[in-house]
């Protein structure tokens, strides 16, 4: 008897498998959209506070050095924030900070920490709004490029991590799988940033006025003049008005803390001079111990 109520009983399961399975309806795959993408900045647009210092902030925790040489690169970020818009000479600076970051750092360690410390640090730092954004243009079939001063290893880390095309971002030079100290052409910000992505849509045959860009700063206006549909998250107060007599859309993500987090290091060139100083000091320290 029992063996006839389990036959039974494993009948009826295949059955309403069976039957659920012909029930189903199967979603159709979204066609691909070649021709048009969307480009995000990182730095308080898809992640509050600037990368490379949350970067650095992981390189603390593993005693590569310590809370008050980041307290002081902090401090220092946020006067240079202060000042206003960046200029050729903060740009200079920031361009030797980035080469300090990386100068005789093994590659693959570099992308090691940074995978690391962005499961640690920075994914619970995504906007989640920003992120909603992204998703609906991959549930479009199109692609999602981050596009950011950020050197451009830590800048896949977090494109991958959230599940996006890729990342351009800061390139520096490198031999046998070591960093050289040089940068291979400039930063990638302001103008440089709108040049990426022109050369980007030339390689992928990408529309530009089908694409959309997004960012929180002013200093991207080379690059969200340049697609067809410019948006500004969180933005700066000179974006937020440069954005009102356009006619762009405006999305802000941040608390009633805003005012606060306004003054924190978000800039790209700014996350660069401070959380570059810190994490170059803090790899040439661990490197030279081996």
């Amino acid at each position: 008897m029992r063996r006839l109520l389990r036959r039974r009983h494993e009948t009826e399961a295949q059955v309403a498998g069976e039957v659920a399975a012909a029930a189903a309806v199967s979603a159709e795959p979204v066609a691909p959209d070649l021709e048009a993408a969307a480009f995000f900045d990182v730095d308080n647009t898809m992640m509050r506070g600037a990368s490379i210092y949350h970067f650095a902030r992981g390189l603390a925790t593993r005693g590569m050095f310590t809370t008050s040489d980041l307290l002081r690169f902090a401090l220092g970020q946020a006067a240079f924030r202060l000042r206003g818009n960046e200029n050729p000479e903060h740009i200079a600076v920031a361009r030797e900070t980035a080469l300090a970051f990386v100068a005789g750092s093994k590659v693959d360690d570099v992308v090691r920490l940074g995978e690391e410390i962005y499961d640690e640090v920075m994914a619970d730092r995504i906007w989640a709004g920003t992120r909603a954004l992204a998703q609906s243009h991959l549930d479009a079939g199109q692609r999602v490029w981050l596009v950011t001063a950020t050197p451009v290893e830590l800048a896949r880390v977090i494109a991958q991590r959230l599940g996006l095309t890729g990342a351009l971002g800061t390139v520096a030079e490198s031999s046998d799988g070591v960093y050289t100290g040089r940068l291979v052409g400039d930063l990638l910000h302001g103008p440089a940033k709108a040049e990426a992505v022109r050369a980007l849509a030339r390689r992928e045959g990408l529309d530009l006025t089908r694409c959309t860009a997004y960012s929180d700063s002013a200093n991207d206006l080379p690059l969200l003049s340049l697609v067809g549909q410019a948006v500004a998250i969180n933005p700066d107060s000179e974006l937020r008005e440069h954005a009102r007599k356009h006619d762009w859309p405006v999305k802000d993500f941040r608390t009633g803390r805003k005012a606060t987090l306004a003054a924190l290091p978000i800039a790209a060139g700014v996350g660069a001079v401070a959380g570059g100083i810190a994490a170059g000091i803090a790899l040439r320290r661990h490197y030279r111990g081996k």
